[in-house]
């Protein structure tokens, strides 16, 4: 993970204006040790798969509920791409500068080109709350679903909501 990147994150929600509630814990690599942890008291803690298509010429930060079922076939229906299969950990540090077990849609704040299309899960709008790290999975920040949105469209990159 590139040094900074939790602090720029940080920088970049309190610029903002969002507001959040950030807490520190051992590293997680997955959404079951996320759950081992109990953090979320209510709350929202997805799943992001960081996909890309058969040519490497699209990506997709697909998040979605932590029991929700992914189909890629069927997300590849929906978006109409080639076959979509799980991008490599070089891809993601070149694209979000994130490390495997660390993705999270605050990533793309990384995204100097907005080459990353963000896929959310339509349910997570139901969601009052989410929890995401922030660039490092030593840490969850708990925020407002709709600030989440906000800050990522206002950085520039796609963003579309799928029903999984």
């Amino acid at each position: 993970m590139p040094e900074g990147n939790r602090e720029a994150m940080l920088r970049a929600l309190d610029a903002a204006g969002i507001p959040y509630r950030m807490v520190e814990h051992e590293a997680v690599h997955t959404v079951q040790a996320m759950e081992r942890l109990h953090l979320d008291d209510g709350d929202t803690i997805p799943k992001n798969l960081f996909l890309r298509d058969a040519r490497g010429r699209r990506h997709f930060l697909l998040v979605a509920g932590k029991d929700c079922a992914v189909d890629l076939r069927a997300l590849r229906a929906l978006l109409g791409t080639s076959a979509l299969s799980f991008a490599s950990e070089e891809r993601l540090a070149r694209f979000l500068k994130l490390e495997k077990g660390a993705v999270t849609p605050l990533g793309v704040l990384n995204d100097e080109e907005r080459a990353v299309e963000v896929l959310f899960e339509a349910g997570l709008t139901e969601k009052p709350v989410l929890g995401v790290h922030p660039g490092d999975n030593r840490a969850t920040v708990f925020l407002a679903f709709a600030d989440l949105e906000a800050l990522i469209r206002a950085h520039g990159n796609r963003v579309s909501f799928v029903r999984l």
